[in-house]
């Protein structure tokens, strides 16, 4: 075994000292960095890209949220007509998260394009009441980017309901393709890289897993 293959040795005196002083240095630097943090706001947060784990990240913070009792308005723009593991999960937590499911399905289930667009518009009218309630210390738009990539509803108006926001409210919105100037509003963007997927492989989508 080489020695770049050895496993550490916890009894290295020399080498748990030169850690243990980088540990030191790095923690100084770190609290420093922090020192300089002092605004406090709510955050719009875009989970945008291919890969999957977009609304599952979304969920993820509404669950934080709610371990730090705060509360959660979720609006689904497209897996209203869909039962899903996270919405039976989180409606235990009712009326602490309130979960309005409304969108009707892909488009290309739906087939409908003029109801596809009604559908997207109601759905915005619940989101632009939550986001205008202090009372809602979150507001997840899940799949928002889909409904606005195929511009069914004004990019501005959206955009307009994102900032007039109560202050220390967080947003969050969710789905690929997200547009341009939401990604310029927003304070946190994270893109979601598909590297590998199962459905490539003939394997379908799965109880606990995509749903």
């Amino acid at each position: 075994m080489t020695d770049a293959k050895r496993p550490p040795n916890p009894d290295d005196t020399e080498a748990n000292t030169r850690a243990d002083e980088k540990s030191r240095k790095r923690k100084a630097a770190r609290d420093k960095m922090l020192a300089t943090k002092t605004i406090e706001k709510g955050l719009l947060i875009v989970h945008t890209g291919k890969g999957k784990g977009k609304s599952t990240a979304a969920f993820g913070l509404a669950l934080r949220a709610l371990g730090r009792d705060k509360r959660v308005g979720v609006i689904q723009f497209v897996k209203g007509v869909w039962e899903t593991g996270e919405r039976e999960a989180l409606r235990r937590f009712e009326p602490q998260i309130e979960i309005r499911a409304m969108g009707e399905g892909f488009t290309w289930d739906t087939q409908d394009r003029a109801r596809d667009i009604r559908a997207a518009r109601s759905a915005w009218e619940e989101g632009k009441r939550m986001l205008s309630d202090p009372s809602y210390d979150m507001v997840i738009l899940d799949e928002l980017n889909i409904v606005l990539r195929y511009d069914y509803l004004e990019l501005d108006d959206v955009l307009a309901g994102l900032a007039n926001r109560p202050a220390m409210q967080h947003a969050v919105v969710t789905g690929r393709n997200a547009k341009e100037p939401l990604i310029e509003a927003a304070d946190l963007v994270t893109e979601m890289t598909q590297v590998k997927h199962p459905f490539r492989s003939g394997v379908k989508a799965q109880i606990g897993i995509e749903f």
